[in-house]
């Protein structure tokens, strides 16, 4: 039984941005005197196009929260061993992304996504005090984490 999840793929802006490979592929072919440059940088920028926005997609990291386990991305952890979650969003989000973050901080955080979590984690052994991890749903990601515990 799965109480949340959601991949981490990246915004609209991102794939548009990414584009540019595409005209700065045709410039960088077109005077190219043997052959048809603009083809060639045409063909070789849709390419790379393709291939990054494959990559980025097949990379985004997966949250999911099953009944006892909290898995975001590779990192996998019980429940019970999360302590207290706290969302943050706007200016919030961004001093925990940078000036008040722990350096021993576990994170999973992306530049398209802006509200993030932080989840305390109770288990003396792991060295990270918390895990810090971007969402689109902080409250659906908080409540699930929260009946993952009671479960």
């Amino acid at each position: 039984m799965l109480h949340y999840r959601e991949r981490l793929t990246p915004a609209l802006w991102v794939f548009v941005s990414t584009a540019l490979l595409i005209p700065a592929s045709i410039i960088v072919l077109a005077p190219l005197p043997t052959v048809d440059g603009v083809l060639i940088g045409s063909i070789l920028g849709i390419v790379l196009y393709l291939g990054v926005v494959g990559t980025l997609v097949i990379s985004a990291p997966l949250i999911e929260v099953t009944p006892g386990q909290v898995r975001v991305g590779p990192a996998r952890i019980p429940a019970e061993l999360v302590g207290e979650c706290t969302a943050y969003t706007g200016e919030e989000a961004r001093a925990q992304r940078g000036p008040q973050m722990d350096m021993r901080a576990w994170l999973c955080i992306r530049g398209w996504i802006k509200p993030v979590v932080k989840m305390q984690i109770a288990d003396p052994l792991d060295p990270a005090p918390y895990w810090l991890v971007s969402t689109r749903r902080p409250g659906d990601f908080i409540d699930a984490v929260t009946a993952s515990r009671g479960a």
